[in-house]
């Protein structure tokens, strides 16, 4: 559930990131590079964040 609450959040933090270059008049390739970007870093940040500890 806590991965979702990451997802969630990243997602909109990527829909603000592009809408924000959008009317920057940034180009599409640097939005599509730049929401690529985001999304790993929000996906790595919630697996990192998420992850059971391994028992040792």
């Amino acid at each position: 559930m806590s991965f979702g609450i990451y997802a969630i959040g990243t997602l909109i933090l990527l829909a603000g990131v592009v809408y924000v270059a959008h009317l920057a008049h940034v180009p599409e390739k640097w939005i599509v590079a730049m929401a690529l970007l985001v999304l790993g870093a929000g996906i790595m940040g919630g697996v990192s964040s998420t992850r059971q500890k391994d028992p040792s």
